[in-house]
């Protein structure tokens, strides 16, 4: 096959994929919107369930949903109907996803749940199909053909029920008022969460707060530097302790291929006054802007003067945040 040719079966699939999710705009009305009502008033979850290719639709969608504060847990329909169904509560939401409507273990799941009294959703690119007929509601998939050039592998039907799927949480989340603090919640351990939750001061070398007085000799200050190993150390008043500089290890070796005797240096000659700090209550990833604005690796962490610590780029790679 040409080269041209591979580019053309790639962009086709794309547009069918497109169209077929373009297509989906026509299929919510105002029973979808009393679906989403009745899942957010629900005391209950959202049971998700399907098979084959839908069944890992479902996996997503229950990922998505309870990402965003949606309780969800998902059910495979052939295990189901051999034991799974004990998963389902009385108040629990059922949906079902099945292109056709039509296989085996659909027909078989569909009544028992109905005679449950659990409420039932079918998703279904067939609004004639066993499921769509038997839903409570029907969130309906339209799709003309699939992506593959035989029509049968699923590919723009998985793609329309993951759109679908997509809509029904973010509409949960309109509805819930779902916020970047809550999400940051659901989200601990990923680097999108640290960057909702974390201040500079959950992160911050505290424990290391390199420090000399204003007075302090250039041995003093050498060793500050290379004990607390930051490359930097900060300057303090010495009647006040507040803040007033920065040495950096570029400061001194500037200092040091100068010119200057070096037996009266003191810090208040090599420092820079009024330097670039950041308070405790930061976020975290706003620091990190801050250093990349102005291409430095570290900030001390102070307030009203007050020293706290310094927060190094290393702090933020440890964390993921980068």
């Amino acid at each position: 096959m040409e080269d041209s040719k591979i580019i053309e079966v790639a962009k086709q699939t794309i547009a069918i994929e497109s169209e077929t999710v373009s297509a989906l705009r026509s299929a919510f009305d105002q029973s979808f919107a009393d679906l989403v009502k009745e899942i957010f008033n629900s005391p209950g979850r959202l049971v998700v369930s399907g098979i084959g290719k839908s069944a890992l639709v479902a996996q997503k969608i229950v990922a998505t949903l309870n990402s965003t504060g949606t309780p969800a847990l998902f059910m495979h329909a052939a295990d189901a109907i051999h034991g799974d169904l004990g998963m389902v509560g009385a108040h629990d939401i059922v949906v079902c996803i099945s292109k056709s409507g039509q296989t085996s273990e659909i027909k078989v799941l569909t009544p028992i749940v109905k005679s449950r009294g659990n409420t039932l959703v079918g998703m279904t690119s067939n609004k004639k199909s066993y499921l769509a007929k038997r839903s409570d509601y029907l969130l309906f998939t339209p799709v003309k053909k699939e992506a593959d050039p035989n029509n049968l592998a699923p590919t723009s039907s998985t793609t329309a029920q993951m759109a679908m799927g997509d809509a029904l949480a973010m509409a949960l989340l309109a509805l819930r008022g779902f916020s970047p603090s809550d999400f940051a919640r659901y989200h601990p351990g990923g680097a999108l969460g640290k960057q909702l939750y974390l201040r500079v001061k959950d992160v911050a070398q505290s424990n290391l707060k390199p420090a000399v007085y204003s007075d302090s000799s250039l041995p003093e200050l050498i060793l500050e530097i290379s004990s607390k190993r930051l490359g930097m150390t900060a300057v303090l008043e010495r009647e006040t302790e507040k803040l007033i500089g920065i040495i950096t290890d570029g400061d001194l070796r500037r200092m040091l291929s100068s010119d200057n005797p070096l037996e009266n240096i003191s810090a208040a000659d090599i420092m820079t006054t009024n330097p670039r700090t950041t308070a405790p209550e930061t976020m975290a990833i706003k620091a990190l802007n801050l250093m990349k604005e102005h291409s430095i690796t570290q900030l001390i962490v102070s307030e009203n003067r007050e020293y706290h610590g310094v927060i190094h780029l290393h702090d933020l790679l440890r964390e993921g945040i980068v």
